[in-house]
């Protein structure tokens, strides 16, 4: 087996996309070691902080980072769109050859965004950082083998290739993302599908150093469902199918009123076919209505075409 011929990292341009959530107390850092770690390789880079509506001091640290140095960008987006939208923000705004998604807790070392990049230079599209040990509470890695069963479900994610929010992505990966017409985007979903040669790299992930994580189990949850009711017909078909079974067992039971109204006779007048027709049109209403509801969910997807964020201010130095 030959080994695959290696790029040369320098000759290409970094994205770095950081979405940013009231991280005032550690955000600032996590850019001085971002441009220390690229300045330090020789790459050309730049840095994307996308602040997703912060309740905390996080719009002025970026803001400042950014005028203080050209090569950063800092976004405000209007209000608290969730990562995914933070990061497509990002990506719309990045002008790299290839874009590295991270936190803004540095949890992600930088240093390690070299290790992603090394591993795209053997020609692959995507690559997803694998974490030696996750840093995460019992709650967040359920919620993440969650995610990856529906991910290999829905998405179509082999099942020896793991993901995670620390990626890097070639540019024309990056451009199907956004020119995806979707209301909910998913990046990794999306990566998936506009991806063929993918691939996995083992990186460090730190404990949080201050502070605690944004993600919590409500967050993990809706965005569960944003993964099914967005990509997915499954719930749609589970229905229907529930649906249908309850009419199948409404058709049997009407039967068995039916031989009973026959052979023995009713206490009251009109009561078998009263229940016949009530048990066998509910289950089929609600097998159509579920049908019904699965078209209605394709069309709106295919129609979508509304922002899914805002950016209200923009700040460089450039």
């Amino acid at each position: 087996m030959t080994t695959p011929a290696l790029l040369d990292r320098g000759r290409f341009r970094y994205s770095l996309v950081v979405p940013v959530f009231n991280s005032e107390a550690i955000v600032g850092t996590t850019v001085d070691r971002i441009v220390e770690t690229f300045e330090g390789a020789g790459l050309d880079y730049e840095v994307i902080l996308v602040n997703d509506g912060s309740r905390d001091r996080s719009w002025e640290v970026i803001s400042e980072k950014a005028r203080a140095n050209p090569r950063v960008v800092a976004l405000d987006m209007l209000r608290n769109y969730g990562q995914h939208n933070a990061n497509l923000a990002g990506f719309r705004e990045a002008t790299g050859d290839y874009v590295i998604t991270l936190d803004d807790d540095l949890q992600n070392p930088p240093d390690q965004a070299l290790v992603l990049i090394d591993e795209a230079m053997t020609g692959r599209d995507v690559v997803f950082g694998e974490f030696e040990r996750k840093q995460a509470a019992g709650y967040r890695r359920i919620g993440s083998q969650l995610i990856s069963m529906m991910n290999r479900r829905i998405f179509g994610q082999p099942t020896d290739l793991a993901v995670s929010n620390f990626r890097i992505l070639r540019r024309d990966v990056v451009d199907r993302i956004n020119a995806s017409r979707t209301a909910y985007p998913y990046i990794t979903g999306q990566a998936l599908l506009y991806s063929s040669n993918r691939s996995n790299v083992t990186v460090r992930h730190e404990p949080r150093a201050v502070g605690k994580s944004n993600y919590s189990l409500a967050r993990i949850l809706k965005l569960v469902f944003t993964i099914l009711f967005s990509y997915s017909s499954f719930p749609l078909r589970v229905a229907a199918t529930a649906g249908f079974a309850v009419a199948g067992l409404a058709f049997l039971i009407g039967i068995v009123y039916l031989l009973r109204g026959l052979f023995f006779g009713s206490d009251v007048q009109g009561w078998t076919t009263l229940v016949v027709l009530l048990a066998v049109f509910n289950g089929f209403i609600i097998g159509m209505l579920s049908m019904l509801g699965e078209y209605v969910v394709r069309t709106l997807n295919a129609v979508s075409a509304h922002e899914s964020y805002h950016v209200v201010k923009r700040v460089s130095a450039g």
